[in-house]
């Protein structure tokens, strides 16, 4: 499926920062659909059949007039007129009369996109023309705030370059709440949505006929709650930033949008949302991480404790074979320690396995080597994991490592760790590990079942994560040890 740019290209000349500018206005022309209550269709000129539709929204304030996505069709002999002439004119063009449409009256006109005196593109807003009532002082005032926007968008100065761009979480929509200004900062209308919401920042008083920026001011001088430097800009609507206005009681997030005239300002549009519960979920799933990273801290002291006095008591025993067990409880533990150490820097429950593989191998190999030198290598990325499969992974690489090291590299040599990961299955990955070293090799009549304990654990990890593992003399001399493993997904 193409998108906006490329049908933009695929049809029109206009340059790069043309469409960057329609795409500018596609991208804020939402709020201009709920406010209007209208169907907004974008068309451009095309050469071989007329104007062609390349986007098109629905309002989330009433009812649709379209079903089907228009984007793609053709205009039709209908529309042509009093698109060619909004194009050509630069100015708002309205239909002569309602159009039915099964059993609706749908009222169109044709807004020409400008930039910098030249029209780009036509939206044309359709309208539900529904009868019988008197229209509400929300709907007329609405109404009132689309036509001033669309009046903007034909003389190009809407929406704002200056405006922050990128999506924000918890950004207001017109449905949350809005606020009509004069160009004093005087509050004209509140939608009851935003009215809620500045009495739930702590305001008790009308709001009408207040100056929003003075009831803000007061509320966070009330509080004793910082002011962000862009407020008194918002609040006033003297530029089209965003704030968030935060009180004791309250978080409201609020987005300014100028309104102008002929290139003066003659008011502002504030969009307020209450997004205390989003805040306050937030909150307490960073508590939630910190106590978390917090935990796994605590492990690894802990488990560096344990390794401190298994070393002391491995000083204090006469028998060698006694010392070197606890000198091999010393490095496992130190090993899962590793693994705590790494995830109580992260956010979260999963780590990259990297970072472990190349920390975990030095340590081995400068701890076991003493008088010849044995050099290191990691081939491949093993890639973010899962905790559990992380602490698994660590020890099978340690101890083969390890065994490689001891019995196989007394000479000194070299040591290096191949990985392959790759998807077995949607959503699951596998690893591939081959660890190989240039020493002497397996001992005769090797047989993993009947090794030491250090290779009764890799085979029971192994069997842990559902893989297979074999040990193989390699070419030209030493010995090569592979195994599989299949991870957990990353999310539960």
């Amino acid at each position: 499926m193409s998108t906006l740019a490329d049908s933009l290209r695929a049809s029109t000349t206009l340059e790069d920062h043309e469409i960057e500018w329609v795409h500018l206005v596609v991208g804020d022309w939402q709020l201009i659909a709920d406010l209007s209550f209208a169907d907004l269709v974008l068309w451009v000129p095309s050469e071989l059949d007329g104007w062609r539709a390349v986007a098109h929204v629905r309002p989330n304030t009433g009812p649709m007039v379209f079903y089907d996505d228009v984007v793609g069709r053709i205009s039709g002999s209908r529309l042509e007129p009093i698109l060619s002439e909004s194009f050509r004119t630069l100015g708002i063009v309205d239909g002569h009369e309602p159009d039915r449409q099964e059993e609706m009256a749908v009222r169109e006109r044709a807004i020409p996109v400008v930039r910098q005196g030249r029209a780009l593109a036509v939206i044309t807003q359709h309208t539900n023309v529904v009868g019988g009532r008197t229209p509400s002082r929300l709907e007329l005032t609405y109404r009132q705030l689309a036509e001033s926007l669309t009046r903007m968008i034909a003389a190009g100065e809407f929406p704002s370059p200056s405006a922050p761009t990128g999506a924000r979480r918890g950004a207001p929509r017109v449905g949350d709440g809005v606020v009509h200004l004069d160009v004093e900062g005087a509050v004209l209308y509140a939608s009851p949505n935003a009215i809620s919401a500045i009495h739930r920042l702590g305001h008790r008083g009308d709001v009408i006929g207040e100056v929003l920026a003075t009831v803000v001011a007061d509320l966070l001088q009330t509080s004793g709650s910082t002011v962000d430097e862009s407020l008194a800009v918002v609040t006033t609507g003297r530029a089209p930033w965003w704030t968030e206005v935060s009180t004791l009681s309250a978080s409201v997030t609020m987005r300014a949008i100028p309104l102008t005239q002929r290139g003066r300002r003659d008011g502002a549009m504030i969009l307020l949302r209450d997004v205390s519960e989003l805040r306050r979920r937030e909150q307490e799933l960073i508590t939630k991480d910190a106590t978390i990273r917090e935990i796994h801290h605590r492990v690894k002291n802990n488990l560096q404790t344990v390794a401190a006095l298994l070393r002391l008591q491995s000083r204090r025993l006469p028998d060698e074979a006694a010392r070197n067990a606890l000198d091999e409880a010393v490095r496992r533990v130190g090993t899962i320690a590793l693994v705590h150490e790494t995830l109580s820097q992260g956010i979260d429950e999963t780590v990259d396995f990297d970072e472990i593989a190349v920390r975990g191998l030095r340590a081995v190999v400068d701890v076991a080597v003493t008088e010849h030198p044995v050099e290191s290598r990691v081939t491949g990325s093993f890639g973010r994991m899962r905790a559990e499969d992380a602490t698994s992974l660590a020890m099978i690489v340690s101890e083969i490592v390890q065994n490689a090291v001891e019995h196989g590299l007394s000479a000194g040599g070299t040591i290096s760790v191949e990985v392959e990961r790759a998807e077995v299955e949607p959503g699951v990955d596998g690893l591939t590990v081959s660890i190989t070293d240039d020493g002497t090799g397996l001992p005769a009549g090797f047989r993993p079942v009947r090794a030491g304990l250090g290779t009764r654990i890799v085979t029971s990890l192994v069997q842990d994560l559902q893989g297979r593992i074999r040990w193989e003399p390699a070419a030209p001399r030493g010995t090569r040890v592979e195994f599989t493993a299949r991870l957990r997904p990353l999310s539960r």
